[in-house]
């Protein structure tokens, strides 16, 4: 890693390198869904269920984090479990809330199908030095940040 030298490149530049690879990333995304037999709005929510890991999320938190309303969330969790990718599971604090876990499956069969793409960004990220990954991964924290701010100003009206 030491010697090798990176090309300088503008806001402008970088930019227009991150709307090319959110545009890819979303018709991806698409056609990720489709092999899993989803839609995207469900894998979007199997990856927020996935992420909880070791804390199932509830139904309510699965509608914040993806933007949805609770009735909307009760048809991808019927979809999810009906593919075999969730499942719903009582709350022990609270009987009356459901949280939703993945299935023991579930992360074979996502894998499965992202495993050559995170491979290969494995191995573009061996290629820069750990202070420059560090970069990247504060950029990619503070740009979510601005994201999810963006979002709810979209959303709101007032962007």
């Amino acid at each position: 890693m030491e010697g090798r030298r990176h090309v300088a490149a503008s806001a402008e530049e970088a930019m227009a390198g991150m709307d090319e690879l959110i545009a890819l990333s979303l018709v991806g995304q698409h056609d990720i869904a489709q092999r899993l037999g989803l839609n995207v709005t469900d894998l979007t929510c199997l990856g927020h269920i996935m992420g909880a890991a070791d804390r199932p999320i509830s139904a309510g938190e699965l509608a914040e984090r993806a933007g949805l309303t609770t009735g909307a969330v009760t048809g991808v969790v019927n979809r999810l479990e009906e593919a075999g990718y969730a499942t719903r599971q009582a709350d022990p604090s609270d009987r009356r809330r459901v949280r939703i876990v993945a299935a023991p499956s579930a992360a074979a069969r996502v894998a499965a199908v992202y495993e050559p793409f995170y491979r290969r960004l494995s191995e573009l990220f061996a290629r820069y030095t750990p202070d420059e990954v560090g970069v990247l991964a504060d950029w990619f924290t503070r740009a979510t940040a601005l994201m999810r701010t963006s979002l709810e100003e979209i959303r709101r009206g007032s962007a």
